[in-house]
């Protein structure tokens, strides 16, 4: 029998959403700057060196899964999200237009409820809480059960560097004891939702009965053509892939080769650690990787190639970094290895003519994905710009790691973010990174302009005047 939401869980909730709201009303007249410093004074107790380090580590403790040593290089995201929001004005007037005679004011949207991922427990409430509070709403977080204990420590960081700006710290809080019933609640009863996780909170969250956020599922698909240069595009495809063990929903999962560099680049994919599987170990690999049902199973969900490769049942050489399958042709629901991977390991396709490359593009993405991301390493603009034609994705990126990348970078434009939109394709209500713009309201003020009317003739063109039988 499901669980249902306690007495005590309704009552814990109900007092959060008050404190919350007590909370956000005493910023609402705060100045820009104020707000700045305390978006400032978030981002250092959060993003310092020393506690983030600490937080990062407990989460891989505590979750069981992801890359220990490398996971705290994650910071780097609290300090970009700072930058793009001291950045971006989110009070009183924030856009003039006067040639239309429009000027638009930046509101609150509310009390956030913000679902956390085992995966990041440490990194995804400061970056939310960064832009939230500068916009100044106030943010109650329900973690994950296997990290609520990393979440609900970042989240005492946070409030702590609230009081020190003399903000009050209910502006953040986390549910201890989290619960699915619980979380459920709070998202029916907070004013917006921003459900970074598995699909099931996601679709809980669009049926809550208020706005919500959710991300949907990655499948990341990489293009690599003869005008690349194979080095690089190897060494990033080893960094995306390898980032916290693929975790993450950006992580390289599909590489498709051209048919001419294919040898050359399963080389190079070899010399940045890769790990070349044959058709016995590809075999038992899937078998490893996917239940009876189709779901991934955890033992083998972001962690070393090694522990895959035992779990499957086979050894692989200790500096190996990567595992790869040869894949081609095999792509659809019954080909696993054509889905959302979610540890180090991918596929590997070839293809002749680039039509084929984007022909194996439009297959793996109705097999899952739609609506995320995609890359492509090429010179050729003309291959760029048909795979942003065809390829049913919200982001691509051109000659970088993937995962490194689309979620924002220093060498980018792309909007630091901790959740990716997918859009229509992937059931989300935005193709964009979500960042401070999606947590206001707008109040837009129309004053009177002169006339804006075109005449019927340059509205209808050729067709004004043409007689309609």
């Amino acid at each position: 029998m499901a669980k249902e939401l306690t007495e005590e869980e309704r009552a814990l909730a109900a007092e959060m959403l008050e404190r919350a709201r007590v909370a956000m009303a005493r910023i609402e007249d705060w100045s820009q700057a104020d707000l700045d410093r305390l978006a400032q004074a978030i981002a250092w107790y959060a993003g310092n060196e020393a506690t983030f380090t600490r937080l990062a580590h407990q989460g891989v403790d505590e979750s069981g899964i992801g890359d220990r040593a490398r996971r705290p290089a994650k910071r780097f995201k609290i300090h970009m999200v700072l930058r793009d929001v001291l950045r971006t004005p989110s009070t009183g007037i924030v856009e003039v237009d006067e040639a239309k005679g429009l000027v638009k004011y930046a509101k609150p949207a509310g009390v956030i409820a913000s679902l956390i991922p085992m995966t990041n427990p440490a990194m995804t409430p400061p970056v939310t809480g960064v832009s939230a509070a500068n916009a100044r709403n106030a943010v109650i977080f329900s973690p994950h059960p296997r990290t609520a204990g990393t979440t609900y420590e970042m989240v005492e960081v946070m409030r702590a560097a609230c009081r020190a700006v003399g903000a009050p710290d209910d502006l953040f809080q986390s549910i201890r004891q989290p619960s699915i019933p619980l979380t459920q609640h709070l998202m029916e009863i907070c004013d917006l939702t921003l459900a970074t996780g598995g699909k099931p909170m996601v679709r809980a969250a669009y049926s809550s009965g208020k706005p919500a956020y959710g991300v949907g599922a990655g499948n990341s698909s990489i293009v690599i053509d003869e005008t690349a240069d194979i080095e690089i595009a190897a060494e990033n495809t080893r960094i995306s892939k390898t980032s916290d063990y693929g975790s993450g929903c950006s992580a390289d999962g599909n590489i498709i080769i051209q048919r001419s560099i294919y040898d050359k680049m399963v080389k190079a994919l070899e010399a940045e650690g890769g790990y070349l599987c044959n058709d016995e170990e590809k075999a038992k690999l899937e078998a490893a990787m996917w239940d009876e049902k189709g779901n991934r199973t955890f033992p083998t969900i972001a962690c070393p190639p090694q522990q895959t490769a035992d779990v499957a049942g086979f050894t692989i050489p200790e500096d190996r970094k990567f595992l790869m399958v040869e894949n081609q042709g095999q792509i659809g629901p019954s080909y696993k290895f054509s889905k959302e991977k979610l540890t180090t390991v991918m596929a590997l396709y070839h293809f002749a003519g680039f039509e084929d490359a984007l022909e194996t593009v439009r297959q793996i993405y109705n097999t899952g994905g739609k609506g995320h991301s995609c890359g492509i390493y090429s010179n050729d603009d003309a291959h760029i710009d048909a795979l942003a034609r065809v390829a049913p994705v919200s982001r691509m990126m051109v000659r970088q790691p993937q995962s490194k990348a689309n979620a924002g970078a220093w060498t980018n434009g792309m909007p630091m973010t901790s959740s990716l939109g997918c859009g229509i394709w992937g059931g989300n209500i935005t193709n964009e990174n979500v960042t401070m713009k999606q947590m206001m309201n707008y109040t837009w003020v129309s004053r009177p302009i002169p006339e804006d009317r075109p005449s019927e003739e340059e509205l209808f063109g050729e067709f004004y005047g043409r007689e309609v039988g």
